[in-house]
This record gives structure tokens, sequence and C-alpha cells, in this order.
């Protein structure tokens, strides 16, 4: 199939002759839903222009308007049965954003979007793996062992083909990882050129966090398998993993949801590597099974990988890799708002707030509950941002620097909005100075402290210490490394583009001395995350989320305000594999 340059064309000209008439029908509905939703809030009068140098009053004048009642009203109604889990591409995601919209301009922000819209299309290709067609067999002294979808194995659809066939030798590469700034290789001694290589996720223990994630990434990881001449991966389970998420919570959706690319502006897929013509993830009793006749056994393996060594081996199997895909072009939009600044020189630089909008849609039930409605994944965040933007539109005088505002979409299918924004923005690159990104922001229990992913690598650290301490906050370091968190999200899409970049998210230390805050947080993400029950009936901890969502402005107005941009560290390891 050719994705050229017309077929893209169509694609953005179709969306803005359909969709935009669909999104205005939509935020007219949504305007009296909101209406009814926000009359226990009273209205905000609009304020006078401060004169002279009144930050602080402006400030403090933006964070009273940040109330329970306010985001409240916006989880009601993303988070509702209705709209059916937000899944990208859907009409309930569009209810969602049109939703975003209505209030963006209640607030009295700028669109931000395409052609003076609020909406920034993102084309995509979504594919759909045809599971009767998903096959994986091991060829093993002339037996042919056929592996069974979902007991054995589970994989996704190609990302352009309609249909993949291969049959290789399989390799044991480890963590598929050559990080010679580590004095670290897989790949040394170890020919794939033809071969599907077999990975762990994830990266050595070893490793500082921040090399640990960069090498963790799976785009990292495919560029070095192409680079050496592989043709496709077998995803392997670490000890990590099996502890992190049962084989039944990783299998029950498998061929479910679809996946998902950006096209880019020459109507190719994005992160796409048509080298790599099949992959798969298998269980352990198939992974013991695939290592039978190598020199290691698959416990080797995965003591290999507990120590950080590498024990990269051919299997001595081959593996055929084979699938039919089904493919869709659609679209799906990020929602921006803009609020501009009020130095004449500094509103030309651009802070950036992030939040998702979409979840994962419909899937399996799970005690006869289908819809996986994301009421903190990430409805919360989505609703803070709404309430982020009402308190900077509220003060009498806006910051010095001007402020985006953006709800994205396809976070779940593999940061796509966020990717795309990051590749096409709708300012100048080089005048975004940061970006604050929301995520799950989960308010179990009374927060004492807030962790800031990424904070550690530029200069955003001393201003976010500064900002949450206004509202009795600590900032805590990064207590899960092993989980490689900062480039899970949206951020890690500015990162990759130069962008000095947090994520935010509570910490795991609760002001009640008898609440175990680590506990309830690992807990929620072993029982209720990307699952029905993350949904309307969960508990919130409020006076948490409102300081936290006040703490969030701050730490904007702070960056907004400052005479200086932030700047990555010295020596910093994303600031010298990204900054332009």
């Amino acid at each position: 199939m050719n994705w050229g340059i017309m077929r893209h064309s169509m694609f953005r000209f179709g969306w803005q002759m359909t969709n935009k008439i669909k999104y205005i029908t939509v935020i007219s509905c949504c305007m009296l839903l909101a209406a009814c939703s926000r009359d226990a809030e009273p209205e905000v009068d609009t304020p006078v222009a401060a004169t002279g140098d009144n930050a602080a009053v402006a400030l403090d004048e933006g964070l009273s308007t940040v109330n329970r009642e306010g985001i409240e009203a916006h989880l009601r109604f993303l988070a509702d049965d209705a709209r059916m889990g937000r899944m990208t591409g859907t009409p309930e995601y569009d209810e969602a954003a049109a939703y975003v919209a209505q209030h963006f301009a209640e607030i009295g922000l700028e669109a931000g979007g395409e052609d003076g819209s609020w909406f920034q299309a993102v084309p995509m290709l979504a594919r759909r793996i045809d599971v009767d067609s998903a096959t994986v067999v091991f060829h093993q002294d002339g037996v042919e062992k056929a592996q069974r979808w979902k007991e054995d194995f589970v994989m996704g659809g190609d990302v352009v083909r309609a249909e993949t066939d291969i049959t290789a030798e399989v390799v044991f590469v480890g963590f598929g990882i050559h990080a010679p700034d580590m004095s670290y290789s897989d790949y040394d001694g170890i020919d794939v050129d033809g071969k599907i290589v077999a990975m762990f996720g994830g990266a050595p223990d070893s490793f500082p966090h921040n090399e640990r994630a960069f090498y963790s990434s799976g785009l990292t990881k495919a560029e070095e398998a192409v680079a050496r001449g592989a043709i496709g991966t077998i995803s392997l389970r670490s000890r990590t993993d099996q502890k992190r998420y049962s084989w039944k919570r990783v299998s029950e959706n498998a061929g479910v949801r679809p996946g998902m690319s950006w096209i880019n502006l020459s109507g190719e897929a994005a992160n796409f590597f048509p080298e790599l013509q099949g992959g798969a993830m298998i269980n352990v009793p198939p992974a013991e099974q695939l290592f039978s006749r190598s020199p290691i056994s698959f416990e080797d393996a995965l003591d290999a990988a507990d120590a950080g060594t590498p024990l990269s081996t051919p299997l001595g199997t081959e593996v055929t890799l084979a699938r039919k895909t089904d493919h869709e072009s659609i679209t799906s939009p990020n929602v921006i708002g803009i609020l501009r600044g009020s130095d004449p020189e500094l509103a030309n630089e651009y802070v950036v707030f992030t939040a998702h909008l979409d979840h994962v849609g419909t899937g399996v039930p799970i005690n006869d509950d289908t819809i996986y409605n994301g009421m903190y994944d990430n409805a919360m965040g989505s609703s803070i941002l709404i309430e982020t933007a009402r308190a900077f539109a509220a003060m009498p005088e806006p910051p010095k620097r001007s402020i985006i505002f953006i709800a994205l979409t396809g976070e779940e299918r593999g940061l796509v909005g966020s990717d795309y924004y990051a590749h096409y923005p709708s300012v100048p690159s080089e005048s975004i100075v940061a970006n604050v990104n929301l995520d799950m922001p989960l308010f179990l229990y009374p927060l004492a402290d807030i962790i800031a992913f990424g904070a550690e690598h530029s200069s955003l650290q001393a201003v976010i210490d500064d900002a949450i301490a206004e509202e009795g906050f600590a900032l805590l370091p990064d207590p899960m490394p092993e989980e490689v968190i900062f480039i899970r999200s949206d951020q890690y899409s500015f990162v990759k583009q130069g962008v000095p970049s947090v994520f935010l998210v509570p910490g795991f230390t609760s002001s009640d001395a008898d609440i175990d805050g680590e506990k309830l947080w690992r807990g929620f993400l072993q029982t209720y995350y990307h699952q029905p029950s993350d949904d309307l009936t969960r508990d919130i901890d409020w006076p948490s989320a409102v300081r936290f969502a006040r703490a969030n402005v701050r730490i904007g107005h702070a960056v907004a305000e400052g005479a200086d941009r932030p700047t990555w560290n010295e020596g910093d390891f994303f600031g010298e594999k990204f900054a332009k």
C-alpha cells in the first residue's frame, strides 16, 4: 500500500470536511452538560488587568479558582460510562475532545489547533490482527510445535503490511542492548543477520536510571536489532515482568484493541521498521521449550538478566512467525488552547502543559464490566489540565511567557498524539521551553510529597522544588527506576525533541503515618490499572488533589515568569542525546 503525500492530503481534507462539523455539534451538546455539571461552582468575574509587577498577586488570584468542584465536574463527564473508555479514534473520544474544547473556549483561551480551530487532527493507520491467522511454530529436531494463541503467545498486527510470514533461526540477545557508554553489549560476538532475536524487556539493574530508561525503550531496541540485520523479534518475560503482571493480565485483551501509528507528511507510518517482519511475546513455558536445544536454559537466561550479565547465544531452534492484519485510516484530535504571555519578548516562548485524554476503551469483561473508564488514567490528569488553564486565565496579568494547554490523543496507543505534536507543533519548535505532563495522578491517601520524573535532568528541578514547597510538598526522587516511567508517558515525546520536561505524580509518602502510601500506590497498579475498576467508584483524597493541582499551576507559573528558559544540566544524559 502506498502511503504517499496525496493520500495524506486527502486524509486531512476528509477530516476537515466531516470531523469539524461533528466536533461543533458535540461541543454544543457538551456546553449544555457542562453548564449543568458546574452549577455548584460560582462564576469567576473577569479580572481587571493588574498594573506593574504583580505576578505574585496574579498567581494568588489564579490559585483561588482551583477547587474540588471544578475538577470533579470534569471527572464525572470524562470517566462516565457514556464515554466508553475514550478509545482513540472513537465517537466517544471525540465527545471528550469536544468537551475539553468547549471548556477552553469558556475559559477564554485562544484556539491553538488547525485553521483557527481547537483541534490538531492526528492522521493514523490503525491495525488489527486477524487472531485466527496469528502463528508461532517452533521447529526442533524435525518436529513442528504450534504454540497456542493467548495461552502461549500474543502478538500485534503489522504496522502497514496485510500479511507477513517468516521462518528463521532464533538468537537470544539478553536485553537486546548495545550500550558502549555503559561498557555493555548483548550483541558482542553474536551474528543476528537474517535471524529472529529473543530478548527481555527493560535493561540491567546496574545501569544508572537515566541510561536504564533510554535503553529500555522499544524503539531504541528495534533500531539496534535492525542495524544488525534482525528480521523478527520474540519478547521474553523476565522475573521482574512476571512479578509485575501475570500472563493472564498481559494476554486477556490480546487482539481486542487496535494498534495505531501516526502518519507523517510524506505519508509514511512513524516508527515503522520494515526489516522486522514478525514479532511475538511468549509465556514462560514456551520460553523454556524455546531454550531446550540451546547451550543455556531459560533459567540461566533469567539469572543472567537478574545479574545484568550478557549471555547471548544462538538457541538452535527455528521459529515461524506469521500473521494477517487489517488496516484502517483514521484521525483523532489533540485539543490545543493558548494563553498569550504578557511580556512583549518572552510571549514568543511557550510552556506546554499536557495530559492525555484517551484511555483503552472497552475490553474483555471483568466482573461483568466491559468499560475501561480510566478515571485516574487519565480523566483525572485531563480534569486538572482544564482547571490549570482556568487558573491561568483568571490571573489579572498573564505570566510573561505564553502557555499552551494540550489534551493529547493516543497516549495509550504508544504516545501517538504527543509524538505527532512534537514533530509538528503549532508554534515554532525552538520556542517551546518546557513541558509539564500529567498522567494518572493517584490521590489515594493524604499526600506529603510529589515525584517529578525527569526533573533531575534540567534546571526545572530547582523550580519545582520551590514551587511545590508552597503547597506543603517535598520533592521525592524516582522511587522505582525499574519501571523506567520517564520514557512511558507523553513528556518523552518532547524530550526527544530536546525540550526539558517533567512528569508529575503524587509521591509514596502519606502525611498520615498510619497509611502506607507505597503499598496503596503499587496496589492500584496491580488491581485497578487498565481495568474496568479504574472508575468513578475509586476513592479520592480531595484535599490532596486540590493541593496537587495548585502545585501544578505554581510550577508552570514559575517557569513562565523565569528570566531564563530552562536548560539541560551540564553533561546530562538526555540533554546530550537530544538537545538541539
